[in-house]
Formats: C-alpha cells, sequence, structure tokens
C-alpha cells in the first residue's frame, strides 16, 4: 500500500508507532512496558501490519492501554523520526557489503520489476526515505489502521468474556474508516533462462538465486506443494542440501522454497557456495530442477511427509506461536478447521500430486539465476554452461549508489 515514490512508508509507520503514543514519550513508554514485565511489538510485512502484546496474565489490564494507545494514538514525534530514518538509511549502506541482501533484492527486482511492491524492499530508499514527514506517516496510519481493517487474535488462559471485556474497555475510541483497495500490476512469468552476474570483487562465496514466478497461498495445489518441495530443498535430507552440502562440500547448506503470499510470490532454489565452484554448483542446481520432475521414490515421499507431519506441532508450542499461526488463518481467510485437518491432507499428498505440481510450477528452461560474486573468478565457467543470456551488473545497479549517512 505504499504510495508511488513512497516506498517504506508502511514499515516506517509501523516502527514509529511505539516511538511515542497517547501522552508518553518513546522512553516513557518503553519503560512502561518494562514495568510491567511485558512485551509490544510493531511490524509490518508484505500484505499486514501487527500490533503484537505478550504479557503476563495479571498484568493484562495495564498492558492492553499501552497496546491501545500504540494501535490508535502513535504521536510520530519528529526526533524520532529523524533518528529511525538515519538508522534505515545505515542499513541501505551496509547492504552493499551484504552479498546475501544483493542477491535477495536483485532476485525479487528480476522476477517482478520495480513497478510491483514484490519487486522493491520493503525498508524504502534513500530518495523516499529523506523525503519522510510525520504527516505522511499520520496520514498512513489513519488510512489503513482502524478497526474494519483490524483482526484481534487472542491466546493465553482467559475466556472470551473475560478478554472482549477489557480489549472493548482499551479500544472503546477507535471507530469509522473504510477499507482501501489498489490494484497491483499483473505479474509476468519468466519466459527464458537468463542469468544475472553481479560483481562483488574478493567474494570468498558467491550467491545463488534461481526461480520464477510460483503460487498464491490459496492454490489447491498447497500440499502437493509442500510435500514435493520438501523433497527439493524443504529440509535437511532434500536432494539439494544432500547433494551441494554433503556429496559435493560446495556449500553449508542449499534449499528451495514457495514463498505464497495473497499474490503469487517466488519459487527460489537458493545456496551460497564457495567461489571456485560456482559453475559445478549451477550444474547441480539445474540437475536437481530437472530431477524433480521426474517421480520420486516411495521413501523419499513418506519421509518428506512425515517430516511435515511430524514437525508441524513444534508451531504450538507457546502461546506466541498460536497467535502468529491464527493470524495466518485470518490473512489467508482459512477454514476454522485448517490445522486439525492439516496432517490429514499432508499424508493423502500421492506421488503423482509430487510430479504433477512439479512439472505446473518448476520449469528449469523458464528461470531467472541470480549470481552475486567475484566476477574475474566466476564469469567465465558460467558462460561454459551455456544456461542462457548473461548480463553482467554492478551492485549500483541493483542498490543505487550507498547512501551518506551524516
Amino acid at each position: 500500500m505504499d504510495p508511488s515514490g513512497q516506498s517504506g512508508l508502511a514499515s516506517l509507520t509501523a516502527d514509529m508507532m511505539d516511538e511515542g503514543a497517547g501522552t508518553r514519550s518513546a522512553l516513557e513508554l518503553a519503560d512502561g512496558i518494562d514495568y510491567l514485565g511485558a512485551t509490544i511489538a510493531v511490524f509490518s510485512g508484505m500484505h499486514t501490519s501487527v500490533v503484537a502484546l505478550h504479557t503476563p496474565l495479571s498484568k493484562l489490564d495495564s498492558a492492553v492501554v499501552l497496546m491501545a494507545d500504540i494501535a490508535i494514538r502513535p504521536t510520530f514525534p519528529k526526533e524520532e523520526l529523524d533518528r529511525l530514518r538515519k538508522e534505515r538509511l545505515t542499513h541501505l549502506m551496509q547492504w552493499h557489503d551484504r552479498p546475501n541482501t544483493i542477491a535477495q533484492v536483485a532476485f525479487s527486482q528480476t522476477l517482478f520489476g520495480t513497478k510491483h511492491p514484490y519487486g522493491v524492499p520493503t525498508l524504502g530508499n534513500e530518495q523516499s526515505l529523506r523525503a519522510f514527514r510525520a504527516n505522511d506517516l499520520k496520514r498512513f496510519h489513519m488510512t489503513y489502521y482502524h478497526p474494519n481493517n483490524a483482526t484481534l487474535v487472542v491466546v493465553g488462559d482467559v475466556t472470551r468474556n473475560s478478554a472482549q471485556n477489557k480489549l472493548e474497555s482499551a479500544f472503546k475510541s477507535w471507530g469509522g474508516g473504510t477499507a482501501a483497495t489498489v490494484n497491483w500490476p499483473d505479474i509476468l512469468q519468466v519466459e527464458r533462462r537468463n542469468v544475472y552476474l553481479i560483481d562483488k570483487p574478493g567474494a570468498a562465496q558467491s550467491e545463488i538465486r534461481i526461480g520464477r514466478i510460483g503460487v498464491s497461498r490459496m492454490t489447491d495445489d498447497y500440499f502437493s506443494l509442500e510435500v514435493m518441495n520438501t523433497i527439493l530443498g524443504g529440509s535437511f535430507t532434500s536432494r539439494l542440501n544432500q547433494n551441494l552440502r554433503e556429496t559435493h562440500g560446495y556449500s553449508y547448506g542449499a534449499g528451495s522454497s514457495f514463498d505464497m503470499r495473497p499474490l503469487p510470490g517466488p519459487f527460489m532454489a537458493y545456496s551460497a557456495v564457495q567461489t571456485n565452484v560456482t559453475d559445478k554448483a549451477l550444474s547441480e542446481f539445474m540437475k536437481e530442477l530437472r530431477g524433480i520432475l521426474q517421480p520420486v521414490s516411495d521413501e523419499e515421499l513418506e519421509r518428506a511427509k512425515n517430516y511435515l507431519a511430524l514437525s508441524y506441532p513444534d508451531n504450538f508450542q507457546s502461546v506466541g506461536q498460536i497467535a502468529q499461526m491464527l493470524a495466518e488463518l485470518v490473512t489467508f481467510n482459512l477454514p476454522d478447521d485448517y490445522f486439525n485437518k492439516y496432517v490429514e491432507r499432508v499424508m493423502k499428498v500421492t506421488k503423482e500430486d509430487a510430479l504433477n505440481v512439479a512439472k505446473k510450477y518448476i520449469d528449469p528452461e523458464k528461470i531467472a539465476i541470480v549470481v552475486v560474486g567475484d566476477r574475474k573468478q566466476v564469469e567465465k565457467g558460467i558462460k561454459d554452461l551455456k544456461l542462457g543470456t548473461l548480463t553482467n551488473m554492478t551492485i549500483e545497479d541493483v542498490l543505487g549508489k550507498p547512501p551518506k549517512v551524516e
């Protein structure tokens, strides 16, 4: 929901909300939260912003009041905005020395372009960060932070009535607003195999990202994809990790993922490999991406399904984790019995299901390959693989010039 030219506004608004709220300054707010033994975090993701409270049950009444101030009545003080602005500009400067960040930003830009929010870092850019004023944040908060656009999730040793009474008392002044809508640009699938080499002179490792547009969270293929990707790169015993780490020793780890969002997110295979085996590692990636298009073994299928089923309860060990899972239920409008049927649906996935989704969503001939590494050391080897058109880029092509932080 960042307006044009105001990249980073949503995440900066969230970051600022606990830097002064109601009648309290940032320091007074922090002291009040610490005094209760509570924590309150505010953060913004791709599609949601969250105010999260974790408090001892005995302090719930007082803690909810502070939470309500942060959610409803942030003050966005100028001095705190200036501090966070400088902090973010420092992060942008540091990104130029972080190959994994360069690779992630370049990969997103390659798949989604800079006109779609999935292709733009949520942190913002130098121009937008320098231009933000408190009124920009207030306007964003007034537009999106209202009860018609919010869900309260409560997990703990409370009844609905007791929690609801406390929340209604704290949030009683919160009203008005209608949910804003926006039309995002179309997402275009990768239609050919291209290689993008971003030069990081002297890099001891090469960061590799390989992929294409994936699928949305609401897909009917969700469980088949979970099982198939567990086999390919979603666990320690996956094919990618066993190949690149255990068999060849090219990397400390390799994997793959489908980032499923309300709109189709990226499918990505990834690793950081030793510079002198960059070309060999790419060959092994291609081997595994092609290999997953063949039927998997009964043993692999059962191991993947058991891994997903047996690890699933780990997501529900604490009240915070349960709240996070319930928030996912809300975000994607999943059915109320979704958690109870998760294992059952995983165990129903067949070898044919895994093969069908692999063929449907993974196409090794139509992928983007991003490599961040020492061009002098790796370019020839990559060219000799003849994977596709190779485009040489600089770090500034991806991130722009490093900001000057005063």
